[in-house]
């Protein structure tokens, strides 16, 4: 039997677990936002979609593995994205910074 839905979406339960379908599989998961629980749960869900297209392979352990490898790779993809923007915006304000430091600095001189 299960238990009365507490957070307005159908997929809750009082307990806290929301239930999620990846890859024909029921799994009941426990988190704070049930939302973004299920973006988690489609999102691998259609990775792992995606794989099994592209493969032979019908064991889904195998497919789930895979899946993890294409998540893994967007994420160091991006990752090294996001470390190449940053340095160049710490690059880009610690320059400014330096310029701003110079015209305090002479502002401070021809007002003495």
């Amino acid at each position: 039997m299960s238990q009365p839905n507490t957070n307005g979406n159908g997929n809750g339960t009082a307990n806290g677990s929301v239930r999620v379908e990846i890859f024909d599989q029921s799994y009941s998961l426990r988190g704070t936002d049930p939302d973004y629980i299920q973006k988690l749960a489609a999102f691998v869900d259609s990775k792992m979609r995606a794989v099994s297209a592209q493969t032979s392979t019908i064991d889904s352990l195998r497919l789930a593995v895979l899946a993890a490898l294409n998540i893994a790779d967007e994420y160091h993809v991006l990752k090294r994205k996001y470390d190449v923007i940053a340095s160049e915006i710490n690059s880009r304000a610690s320059h400014l910074s330096g310029a701003l430091d110079e015209v305090l600095q002479d502002g401070t001189r021809k007002a003495g």
